[in-house]
């Protein structure tokens, strides 16, 4: 999929029939689009998911080689743990949990340091402490940040509605905060980097540099840039519960998608949505395949892309558009599949590396390295690991290259990827069976990403929670939901939307009109 040595494949054609008509039509089958489809399908309300890639998944499917299976963005769920916002959305369609592997934690390398970030809280506040400094500061520091995150976590698990649209939303969000956490929503306009002033810690290069990676992996943003509450969560992302399916990515695709058309949902793949037309109860929806019958539609494409398909909402995504412009980035993945011993010798198979404190992060300074389990032979054959590395990159420096000129660059960033990992695995790739790399280029030709931008814009609060892009923008029965949408980007992010989105399209009903 996402080779340096040979042509990249397009996806393959759909083979399904268009059905002729269902009551919402789902645009996109990642994450937040496939669990919009299913939750309304539990409430017996008939779906069809059209997804222009050969399968589901998005930003956080996968791809298969030479008996490898990789994850190509998400590589594990967060909060899926009983309790949790993706453990509910399990609950609610009737699924059985994904069998899988509930990672301990994993270690950030800093430069002059290593942090186990163990998913043990109390482990966790020791090691921090330990780690990055024991002073009153420092205790403060982390006991502010503890609060907004166990208030936030709760409330996100109570469903938590942004941006508010109408006085039904503020009643929700006060009973979902509840009387402890309502003071804390004037926080909505701090950063993480006016706490970290407000504590003395800003010039504290340990302590930055390991935020500075945690917050630009959850929501894509610096640490004078990130919303504080939006940071808080992101950071304390391990005690909400991490898990890699078994078989990665593909693993859990298999079961789901089994389960949603066990249910009576409906998925064309290869099949892209080219227009929407029609109003309320009576939309059109027109692929390659023909035109399907909708009473309502959810995009869960990237807000750019709803804006050229579905005509109606171009002119009130607009000013979203313009203003979020600016802030979109991308991604390179490299993919290996080796033999067990180049991973062997390391307690946890996740590792988060951070090469220097006083360069900007990205391609390659802050990278993620991802193990599948051993034993997982669904992720890799008998004997071999599949492995994920992967980097935050800009996309000016991927556009407009020319092709061999893309290719020189696309080898350059891949040997540096895999040489900056040695740092954990010395051998790493030395006998690969598999040696791939995905860039902003292959996620626009592969995952439909203009530009290849991926997670939405980075955030910040000017753009996030109150000011994000909401579900509805008031034209009736056309919802938005995704990592363009609030909350934003992660697997927990759009298990959250897509609750809200099918409550709203639960209530809009639509259901007494006729189709055309």
């Amino acid at each position: 999929m996402f080779r340096t040595d040979v042509q990249e494949r397009r996806p393959r054609r759909a083979a399904a029939r268009l059905p002729a008509s269902c009551e919402v039509a789902v645009l996109g089958g990642g994450l937040a689009g496939m669990a919009t489809a299913a939750r309304l399908q539990a409430a017996g309300v008939s779906t069809v998911v059209v997804e222009a890639h050969g399968h589901v998944g998005g930003c956080a499917g996968y791809y298969r080689r030479r008996g490898f299976s990789f994850d190509v963005g998400a590589t594990t769920m967060v909060d899926f743990e009983p309790g949790g916002v993706g453990a509910e959305l399990l609950a609610g369609i009737g699924m059985d949990p994904v069998p899988g592997e509930a990672l301990p934690g994993y270690v950030g390398w800093l430069p002059d340091r290593k942090v186990t970030l163990y998913r043990d809280t109390l482990a966790w506040h020791r090691e921090r402490l330990r780690v990055l400094g024991d002073s009153a500061a420092h205790r403060a520091f982390w006991t502010r940040l503890d609060r907004l995150a166990q208030v936030f976590w709760d409330a996100s698990r109570a469903g938590v509605r942004l941006p508010m649209r109408r006085p039904a939303d503020m009643l929700h969000n006060l009973r979902a905060l509840g009387p402890r956490g309502i003071p804390l929503a004037r926080h909505l306009n701090t950063t993480l980097g006016d706490a970290l002033v407000r504590h003395g810690l800003r010039d504290d290069k340990p302590l930055t540099g390991l935020l500075s990676m945690l917050v630009e992996d959850t929501v894509h943003s610096t640490v004078d840039r990130a919303p504080l509450i939006n940071a808080a969560l992101g950071v304390t992302i391990r005690g909400a519960g991490l898990t890699r399916a078994d078989g990665g990515m593909r693993g859990f695709w298999r079961r789901f998608l089994a389960h949603y058309r066990g249910m009576g949902g409906r998925l064309l793949v290869g099949c892209r949505a080219d227009r929407v037309t029609g109003r309320a109860g009576a939309f059109d929806v027109h692929t390659r395949l023909g035109v399907l019958h909708a009473r309502q539609v959810v995009s869960a494409l990237p807000a750019a892309t709803t804006a050229r398909v579905v005509p109606d909402l171009a002119r009130p995504l607009r000013p979203y558009l313009e203003r979020d412009a600016g802030d979109m980035g991308g991604a390179i993945v490299v993919f290996l599949g080796v033999p067990e011993d180049e991973v062997a010798g390391q307690e946890f198979t996740h590792h988060q590396l951070l090469q220097d404190y006083d360069r900007p992060l990205g391609d390659g300074n802050n990278m993620f390295v991802s193990v599948s389990a051993p034993g997982d032979t669904d992720s890799a054959p008998a004997g071999e690991r599949a492995v994920m590395i992967s980097t935050h990159t800009g996309l000016a420096e991927w556009e407009g290259l020319p092709d061999a000129d893309y290719e020189v660059r696309k080898r350059a960033i891949g040997e540096r990827l895999v040489s900056l990992a040695r740092r954990v695995h010395p051998n790493l790739g030395e006998r690969a069976r598999v040696w791939e790399v995905g860039t902003p280029r292959s996620y626009e030709r592969f995952a439909f990403r203009p530009g290849g931008a991926v997670g939405g814009p980075h955030q910040s609060p000017r753009n996030a929670n109150q000011n994000a892009v909401p579900h509805s923008l008031g034209v009736p029965g056309l919802w938005l939901v995704g990592d363009s949408t609030w909350p934003g980007l992660g697997t927990v992010a759009c298990a959250l939307g897509s609750r809200i989105v099918a409550d709203e399209v639960l209530r809009a009903g639509y259901r007494t009109e006729s189709y055309r």
